[in-house]
């Protein structure tokens, strides 16, 4: 197998915010030229703060790290006129056109002319953008802005292309119209294409490997479908009618971890997740032991093996409990991500 050249290398990042938040810790990146790399993780897990850093917008307290070959701390400039990027919050002018936005953005990259009239084209083409092109922005859906976003961050055609959330706050449509876009852009152009996401699903559809963040680190990174092979059967979610505390939990992972056919139990208040080899045959097992123990079982699930799970494998925790940690140290940390 032919091993490609790497587009982004990260090595050993580190980063604490006023407050001693801890942002990155020992953050360790690498993407290959032509890929989609998905950054997968919760609010506050670091990935902001990482393409803070790849991009020059902000510098690491140790480490080092090199985006299309060149140093982001010693060649910054060099690292602008690589990459293109799209942040979280829109960067176009509300005021201006859809038009008047990329051709200021391809001024400054240094196009004139009819070049830069061609690629305006182009690009408001591609992005269905064309009918609209002469209203001001503000008028725009929150699609549309979206992908007048992108747009703006391909004008001077760069190698390295950073989507930073690129479809927080779009609705279910406007969300799936922009996944479609970004794959295209793979598939089309060989874009290497750096995603973060916190949605799991944007990142098992889009990106050929994903690296998953936790706590400023990664944990755990390979392709989605790999991750996924590596848990074994199927997942079994239980929710329990009463919580139980740290001795109930002990007993409880010992009693089912015990059972024929059952691997990894995780108990989490009123929650139990078990990876199980035949799901729909251990579920009557598993609420008999659950009975006999005299912990009553409210609702029960089987599901194939999600990015959910791994993340669940390799953090202890689930997702949706890990964005609601992410929250509190957003604010503590004055929004950096």
């Amino acid at each position: 197998m032919t091993t490609r050249a790497s587009a982004v290398e990260a090595r050993q990042l580190t980063k604490t915010y006023p407050g001693d938040v801890t942002a990155l810790n020992g953050m360790d990146v690498t993407v290959e030229q032509g890929t989609v790399f998905g950054l997968l993780g919760p609010n506050g897990a670091g990935k902001s703060t990482t393409v803070k850093i790849l991009t020059t917008l902000a510098r690491p307290d140790s480490g080092t790290a090199t985006v299309a070959g060149h140093d982001v701390l010693r060649h910054p400039d060099r690292v602008r006129r690589a990459i293109g990027v799209v942040a979280q919050s829109s960067g176009a002018d509300p005021v201006a056109t859809g038009r008047e936005n990329l051709q200021l953005q391809g001024r400054l990259h240094g196009l004139r002319g009819t070049a830069l009239n061609g690629r305006v084209d182009e690009l408001l083409e591609r992005f269905k953008l064309a009918d609209a092109a002469r209203r001001p922005v503000k008028g725009y859906s929150g699609g549309m802005r979206r992908r007048l976003d992108v747009a703006l961050g391909l004008v001077h055609r760069p190698e390295v292309l950073f989507l930073d959330e690129p479809t927080t706050g779009l609705d279910p449509e406007a969300r799936a119209a922009m996944w479609d876009e970004i794959a295209r852009l793979a598939g089309d152009e060989g874009l290497t294409i750096l995603l973060t996401t916190h949605y799991l699903e944007e990142a098992d559809r889009l990106a050929e490997r994903v690296a998953i963040v936790d706590r400023g680190r990664v944990v755990v990174e390979g392709t989605p479908e790999s991750l996924k092979g590596e848990l074994r059967g199927d997942a079994v979610h239980m929710e329990l009618r009463e919580a139980v505390g740290d001795a109930g939990r002990t007993l409880l992972r010992g009693a089912l971890g015990s059972l024929p056919g059952v691997h990894e139990v995780l108990c989490d208040g009123r929650r139990i997740s078990v990876r199980a080899d035949d799901g729909a045959a251990t579920i009557p097992v598993l609420l008999g032991s659950l009975e006999r123990a005299g912990v009553g079982v409210a609702s029960a699930t089987i599901a194939r093996p999600s990015l959910d799970d791994v993340y669940l494998r390799y953090t202890g925790r689930r997702y949706s409990e890990a964005e609601a940690e992410g929250t509190g140290v957003l604010a503590l940390a004055g929004g950096a991500r």
